[in-house]
């Protein structure tokens, strides 16, 4: 039985000091901060507006496409508003 808890002590005594070792090389913090990347927004004239506006209109009622336009234009308002947050 002593040889047993010798050779546990052995490796707990080695698994301590490359620990202690290891956690010596750490040179960056460990939180990192992330750059924030907004997406671009593309301007679009007023005429293009009001023609995109013509077309949405002459599409049949609860169309897929006219849906899919309310999801843009959500995502073009967090857009603009994550490049009004930036630095």
């Amino acid at each position: 039985m002593m040889f047993n808890a010798g050779c546990w002590m052995r490796r707990l005594a080695v698994l301590a000091t490359a620990t202690s070792l290891l956690t010596g090389c750490a040179t960056v913090a460990s939180e990192q901060r992330l750059a924030t990347v907004c997406p671009p927004v593309i301007e679009y004239s007023r005429e293009f507006q009001a023609r995109a506006a013509d077309e949405l209109n002459l599409l049949p009622e609860a169309s897929a496409i006219a849906e899919m336009i309310a999801d843009y234009s959500v995502m073009r308002d967090q857009a603009r508003s994550c490049r009004s947050r930036s630095p």
